[in-house]
């Protein structure tokens, strides 16, 4: 990771929040995901889960661009909700046609808790908060998976069963993504008062918590108890 001044809100965000990121790189999912001993079951429950997240996380960058103060940010998180919607969903195709799950088997799933309190928060923050904030609650999900990916990548077989999940997340497609969202909530948070940056880190690093709850509800498959 690139050496910046802790002036950014990006990298300030990063150190404030380093014990979470390294408490989701090496929790249990992410651990066997990379040694390819993750049980089929755990990663059809989170790749179902990730399926139904993404839609929520596409109307929440489709809000981000109705907010966005800039024609070239409109642009940005409109396309990267049609890359959620569009993009990523294939992927989960993929693995869908492998394991037999049809439309209908998707549709009847419903979001599991993890999932549902992570959608949820992020449309809240995308409907009541200021453009900044929304920005802060975004990004964990674009930076945290790519660190993921890269980590997973660099000690994972070439023979690993979820080598198609890794392979993207490692890609260069999308670190270019994760690096325009970094720019972008930086250029957001350098014209904010202390508290809407205050704001903005909240709302990061209860996104960052959302990100571990959500494979740690995957790896345990967690649904509701009632």
């Amino acid at each position: 990771m690139s050496k910046v001044s802790p002036n950014v809100f990006s990298q300030d965000a990063w150190t404030r929040n380093a014990e979470a990121y390294e408490a989701i790189r090496t929790m249990p999912f992410n651990v066997e995901l990379a040694a390819g001993s993750l049980s089929r079951a755990r990663f059809i429950h989170y790749i179902v889960q990730d399926a139904h997240y993404l839609i929520g996380f596409g109307r929440a960058l489709a809000l981000a661009a109705a907010k966005a103060p800039h024609p070239d940010r409109i642009v940005q998180f409109s396309r990267a909700a049609e890359t959620a919607i569009v993009v990523e969903r294939s992927l989960h195709g993929g693995f869908f046609a492998d394991y037999g799950i049809d439309a209908d088997a998707f549709a009847g799933t419903p979001l599991s808790p993890a999932c549902d309190h992570y959608v949820s928060y992020l449309l809240a923050t995308a409907y009541a908060e200021p453009y900044e904030v929304v920005l802060a609650a975004l990004l964990p999900c674009f930076w945290i998976y790519a660190e993921v990916g890269s980590d997973i990548f660099s000690r994972a077989q070439a023979d690993n069963p979820y080598r198609a999940w890794i392979d993207t997340y490692a890609g260069e497609d999308f670190a270019t993504a994760v690096a325009a969202m970094i720019a972008a909530t930086d250029e957001a948070a350098a014209e904010v008062s202390p508290t809407v940056r205050e704001r903005m880190h909240r709302a990061y690093t209860q996104a960052t918590r959302l990100e571990w709850l959500f494979w740690d509800g995957a790896f345990r498959e967690a649904g509701w108890p009632v």
